[in-house]
């Protein structure tokens, strides 16, 4: 809270950038999922952290979160070893890993290596978790292994405040 007691300006959350979409009929928006407290995790094939840490977490919420509040997606977001990462490798690792949340393909970036959607975010690095609130506001972002406990009470948090003003 500010000294004036209200809620301090939060960031409207820059729109995903995406080139293609796994696991959803038709390419998702924030502004599609505003209403619901979106989940974002951020993440490459081959990062060790985020196969270990991020993916499942993401798994989790999504596992624990009902659908109806709490939209759960994943960014594979690629500013490294481009030529191993690809829509055909991404198809099968989801299925190898199991992840049944829509994901994401962030879009390439303009001659810097750093994908689209990951610059408009400012991301160091992969893993990392967004949540944007009922309102289409970032709230949070973790780079790294953000403890469980944390993230669920950030979710908890957002998803008690009203959808609109």
């Amino acid at each position: 809270m500010s000294e004036t007691g209200l809620p301090p300006p939060f960031p409207a959350a820059p729109e995903l950038q995406t080139q293609q979409w796994f696991n959803s009929r038709e390419p998702l928006s924030l502004g599609v999922l505003r209403g619901k407290v979106v989940v974002i995790e951020a993440f490459q094939m081959l990062c060790p952290g985020c196969v270990s840490h991020g993916l499942p977490q993401a798994t989790r919420i999504h596992d624990t979160f009902n659908a109806a509040d709490v939209a759960v997606l994943g960014l594979h977001t690629v500013f490294e070893h481009h030529e191993a990462m690809t829509p055909i490798s991404l198809a099968a690792f989801l299925h190898e890993y199991r992840i049944r949340f829509p994901v994401g393909v962030d879009a390439p970036g303009n001659g810097s290596g750093m994908p689209k959607t990951m610059a408009a975010y400012r991301m160091q690095g992969t893993p990392t978790l967004l949540l944007i609130d009922r309102r289409g506001r970032l709230r949070a972002q973790h780079f790294g292994a953000a403890s469980d406990l944390l993230v669920g009470a950030e979710i908890m948090k957002l998803m008690s405040e009203p959808p609109d003003p």
